[in-house]
């Protein structure tokens, strides 16, 4: 019988946020192991999102979630520079498109500036239709928001997680973590689908399946309610006809419907926000879809001029509150990072930071090699680093990417 294997930390859930979290404290000389329950990384929440990175300009303020997005604002560039991340800062427009939501501009202009995107601005009709000419006119104004970021959604967590796996984090895919228990001597012995595993420290980043695997350690103080955004993608004929992201004027609910351009190059309309009880698979709807690229007309009437191309529902880890769920156990060794809705490729590498902070260690930091893995394309669908295959699971970055290799 082998020994069961002892790790300093082990990491459940391998989407945008484990990855980061694998990827920092791997470089802060902790011996981790992170545990994925599908076959590959990013398959689940962070394989649906909008590909957009937020500055937090309407979080609310004093959140761990405002706090993280306002460090990663920094952090996320400077880690996209240094791995030569594809990236693109394209900005937002707020877009009003009545009376109403003109008169609500000034107080989301306040609220920018009090959380730190001090180049927040209101902008007449005249200069939004300058700025982007294609859209509709029936626009009253709009409030500029600099620093928001179209990114490629897939590439950031991998590349972070397989740089881990070069500096010796263990990275086990279909591995689900199916209960545990604190050993006297103050180390965890969780059982997984392959096999026990031993840490000093869990961190339970496990998105739609966070609640369950809180159960392991307490009963969880939140629930998970899956909320679904369905998009559509256009064909990369149409990206002429926009430069920036546009922004509904936001609901107490929702941020509500984007119209933005992809890092490849696509004009995508989405997402929607539609709570249901089911965890995995979430399907699309073509009424649904009719009405979001009715929408998408509507704010550029010339992109019925062109073809969409794909659809793409994901699932957002929303409870029943709006804030993350960090919760830190010291005694029992176990770190909660939960309910991380819509901005977890926004803040994951500030929430990496901030777990990472939490857990003190004396050993001596990796500096990581600055280049992304030399990477091969083996299928449509699939690459290559370092002899290890990784299957594209983004729709958006499907779409894109074969055509953009050498961009990457």
């Amino acid at each position: 019988m082998s020994a069961v294997p002892v790790y300093d930390v082990a990491i459940i859930g391998g989407g945008a946020v484990g990855c980061a979290i694998v990827h920092e404290l791997t470089g802060r000389g902790l011996k981790t192991v992170l545990c994925e329950q599908n076959s590959q990384l990013v398959q689940e929440a962070s394989a649906g999102n909008s590909g957009i990175v937020h500055t937090g300009f309407d979080a609310t303020p004093s959140t761990i979630e405002h706090q993280c997005l306002e460090d990663a604002r920094i952090l996320n560039k400077t880690i996209y520079n240094k791995y030569n991340l594809p990236f693109e800062e394209r900005g937002a427009l707020l877009v009003a498109w009545n009376q109403d939501q003109m008169s609500k501009l000034p107080s989301l202009l306040k609220s920018a500036h009090n959380n730190g995107v001090a180049g927040a601005r209101l902008i007449s009709r005249d200069d939004l239709l300058r700025r982007e000419p294609h859209l509709n006119p029936a626009a009253l104004g709009a409030m500029m928001i600099p620093g928001e970021l179209v990114v490629d959604p897939w590439l950031i967590p991998i590349t972070l997680a397989h740089k881990a796996w070069k500096q010796g984090a263990k990275i086990m895919r279909d591995c689900k973590v199916l209960g545990g228990h604190l050993e006297t001597g103050s180390h965890w012995l969780l059982e997984t689908s392959r096999g026990p595993i031993k840490s000093r420290i869990v961190i339970n980043c496990a998105g739609l399946q966070g609640d369950l695997v809180e159960a392991i350690n307490q009963p969880s103080p939140f629930d998970i309610h899956p909320r679904k955004g369905q998009f559509a993608v256009f064909d990369q004929s149409a990206a002429h006809l926009l430069h920036s992201i546009i922004l509904p004027v936001p609901t107490e609910r929702t941020k509500g419907v984007l119209v933005f351009p992809s890092v490849y190059g696509n004009i995508v309309v989405g997402p929607t926000a539609e709570d249901q009880t089911a965890r995995k698979n979430p399907q699309v709807h073509p009424k649904v879809i009719d009405e979001l690229i009715g929408y998408a007309h509507f704010v550029l009437p010339r992109l019925a001029e062109h073809p969409v191309v794909a659809t793409y529902a994901g699932l957002r880890p929303a409870t029943q509150t709006k804030d993350y769920h960090f919760i830190l156990d010291r005694d029992r060794g176990w770190v909660t990072v939960g309910g991380i809705r819509s901005t977890g490729l926004s803040a994951c590498l500030a929430i990496a930071r901030r777990v990472a902070n939490a857990l003190p260690t004396s050993k001596p930091h990796i500096t990581y090699p600055e280049q992304r893995p030399e990477m091969r394309r083996i299928a449509d669908d699939t690459v290559e680093m370092d002899g290890v295959s990784y299957h594209l699971t983004h729709p958006l970055i499907r779409l894109g990417f074969p055509n953009k290799m050498a961009k990457l």
